[in-house]
């Protein structure tokens, strides 16, 4: 395959995230937010958190929720990124996001969130999609604002302290709500 050539986001499938995933989705999430190999992406946190970003037991509890799924996208039988969406009440959340760092920047990302924001229309009849983004990657959240959601300024504070999420390398770390509409006619397919 020509490496100058985006991949054929045609070519992914998606199904739901089973047991015996829990692992290779570990190894997935971590690669694409924390350590030296994310570096290769765009989505890397090394600068901002050491330590993991999370862990099987994290996983698993998402995938056995009942009221939540992860959907593992595949290209070729092989697993290639994921996405937890998880239905709260009007709303589905956005989260868990990980495309594998050497594929980011291709295209799969726009495909995967519209798909995620298709499959929580047609499962929940939702009319929103709400995530949570660290506040200071003023990259990741232009790209999602260029896919439609947009700052609400409602803040979270960083869970200091609780190393599942993470070992913080600034003191300035809280996550925002970012909503997006997803009624028929929303415009947010922006590149």
């Amino acid at each position: 395959m020509d490496t100058a050539t985006p991949p054929d986001t045609d070519e992914l499938t998606f199904r739901d995230a089973a047991g015996a995933d829990v692992p290779a989705l570990v190894a997935l999430i971590e690669s694409a937010y924390r350590g030296d190999s994310s570096r290769t992406g765009w989505t890397t946190e090394a600068d901002i958190l050491q330590g993991q970003r999370t862990d099987e037991q994290g996983v698993r509890a998402v995938i056995d929720a009942p009221a939540s799924r992860l959907l593992a996208v595949e290209r070729g039988g092989e697993l290639v990124a994921c996405c937890q969406l998880e239905h709260r009440g009007d709303a589905a959340y956005f989260g868990m996001f990980a495309v594998r760092p050497g594929l980011q920047g291709g295209g799969f990302g726009k495909r995967i969130i519209a798909e995620a924001e298709h499959t929580a229309r047609e499962s929940w009849g939702v009319g929103e999609m709400h995530m949570t983004v660290i506040s200071v990657r003023d990259d990741l959240i232009a790209w999602y604002e260029r896919r439609g959601y947009r700052r609400t300024g409602e803040l979270t504070p960083f869970p200091y302290g609780d190393e599942r999420f993470g070992i913080p390398q600034r003191d300035d770390l809280a996550f925002e709500l970012l909503v997006k509409n997803l009624e028929a006619g929303d415009a947010g397919e922006g590149v």
